[in-house]
Order: structure tokens, then sequence, then C-alpha cells
């Protein structure tokens, strides 16, 4: 065999090595997938449903997040959690029945375990409520009172006309355990949120 017909071959050879090389796809990786926190509107959707700065129901309440993050970061959650569970029931234990209470001026009280509120800074968060982790329970309530709407600013009712009287709206300060969902280390926090707490009667001078 001639060395000009080995050296064509070879040539040849060569040709289709290159042709078969710039056509050459490397098998796609495989990626494990793996959860991505998902960015939560600034004003959700159940606050369009409602003038207050709280809701009580939430159909798109990241619950499944929650509970995947919740197991993840058992111990450390757990630790925050003790700390605004105390004051939870401080807060809501004393009476047990709507009867208990006696009203100076027209309110409307309710036990609530909100699911989204403003916090103390203007910003809706998710607060961790009725979901459960490794058997603990996270529900988180408050008492809310409302003063009722042709309440506010006028006389107290139950108070002698000779006395200058108003009905008033004051509000308190709770602390929930919150989720944030942008934080891609530890997505939980205790906040400050301020609820109205009682329809107050603020009594003035006697008159005569």
């Amino acid at each position: 065999m001639s060395l000009s017909y080995h050296f064509l071959i070879f040539v040849s050879l060569g040709v289709v090595a290159v042709v078969m090389g710039n056509n050459y796809k490397p098998p796609a990786a495989y990626h494990q997938p793996k959860y991505e926190p998902k960015y939560e509107p600034e004003i959700p959707a159940c606050s369009k449903n409602t003038t207050k700065n709280w809701c009580l129901e939430d159909s798109e309440y990241p619950a499944y997040e929650v509970v995947y993050e919740l197991d993840k970061h058992y111990e450390a959650v757990v630790a925050l959690y003790k700390n605004v569970v105390a004051e939870t029931a401080n807060s809501v234990d004393t009476l047990t029945k709507l009867v208990d209470e006696t009203y100076l001026c027209p309110s409307a009280t309710s036990y609530v375990q909100p699911l989204r509120a403003v916090n103390t800074k203007g910003k809706w968060r998710v607060i961790i409520n009725k979901v459960e982790s490794y058997g603990i329970k996270y529900d988180q309530h408050a008492r809310i009172e409302e003063c009722e709407a042709d309440a506010a600013g006028k006389a107290c009712p139950l108070v002698p006309t000779c006395y200058e009287s108003k009905c008033l709206q004051k509000s308190i300060y709770h602390r929930f355990l919150v989720f944030d969902p942008t934080d891609y280390y530890f997505p939980f926090a205790i906040e400050t949120f301020k609820l109205p707490a009682s329809c107050a009667c603020f009594v003035g001078a006697f008159s005569l």
C-alpha cells in the first residue's frame, strides 16, 4: 500500500473526527431539585378583602414553605417560639368567655389567630399560625377589642352626663413569631405588631 494512500486515509479520518467533534454535545448534567424560598408580595391578596391591618383568612398562606423551614430549623425556631408563648397565653387566658367582660363603651371583642398582619414598621408579615412541626403546634393568639363605629369619640353611655366622658380606641403591642421567605439562611424572627385592645372610657371633670 503506497504512502500517499495511507496519508489519504489519515486525512479522511481526521476530517471525520473534526466534524464529529464540532457536533458533539455533552450529556446534560443532572441537577438535584432544591427548595427555593418564594418571594411574597409586599401587599398580600388577603388585605383586599378587609379594611383591617391583619388577615384571619388567607388563601395564599405559604403553609408548605413554613412547615419545610420549621422542620429544617427545628431547634432554633422552638427557642424563639418559647419566648412568645408565655406572652400569648397571658394575654388571652385570664378570661375564657366574652360574657365575663364588662364594657363602659360599645365595642366588639374577639380572640383571633392572625395569619398575616402589618408590623410596627408598616410591613405585611406572615405570622406562624395553625401549622405543626415535629409534634409542636404553632398557635399564636391575640385578644382584639374595637370600638363600634358609632361609639368612637362619643360620650360613654354608662357614665352620668354630669361628667365629661369620651370613648376612645386604645391599642397595645403584641410580639409574634413571623416567617420571612426572603431570608435564605434563617427565615424566622420575632416582630412587634400594634393591635386594637380596648374601647376605653376617658372621664374628665365633674360639671354642675
